[in-house]
């Protein structure tokens, strides 16, 4: 798989009736290893190793209701009450971070109302803060660790 803008981390990996397969440690499965499942599981223990978010407070492929349609999350993050803080979109690597990805999170975000948005393609991460108050956003440097979230 493609080299991501990450820290390196090892995986289980297997091939079953001629399909690449990645353990996710979240799910407590073996799924199919996609590019954008490539991102997601990387970014996931990215955010348990590197920025201290703890693993049993993180959501993948959470489902949700908007405009009476399912939709599913990639990564939702809680807080210790259950209330969800961040939600993140992962895209393949090939696919340009742009205007789409984040209104795809904005729709998403509808139904959530978290604080903290994050869209990855695994080369690029953009994150932002939502101030509900002004109706307005700010753009991040980098993402936060867990313990900046819950201010």
């Amino acid at each position: 798989m493609q080299k991501l803008n990450l820290p390196e981390y090892e995986f289980k990996l297997r091939e079953q009736n001629g399909q690449n397969q990645i353990f996710d440690v979240f799910r407590k499965k073996y799924v199919a290893l996609t590019p954008e499942e490539w991102v997601r599981q990387n970014f996931l223990i990215y955010l348990v190793k590197e920025k201290n978010y703890p693993q049993s407070l993180i959501s993948v492929e959470a489902g949700l209701k908007l405009y009476k349609r399912s939709k599913r999350t990639d990564i939702v993050v809680y807080d210790k009450k259950g209330s969800p803080v961040l939600i993140v979109e992962c895209k393949a690597p090939e696919i340009k971070i742009n205007q789409n990805a984040f209104d795809q999170i904005v729709r998403y975000n509808i139904a959530i109302k978290v604080k903290y948005l994050i869209v990855t393609n695994g080369l690029e991460h953009f994150c932002c803060t939502l101030d509900y108050e002004n109706n307005s956003y700010l753009f991040l440097q980098e993402i936060p660790e867990y313990k900046n979230i819950l201010i």
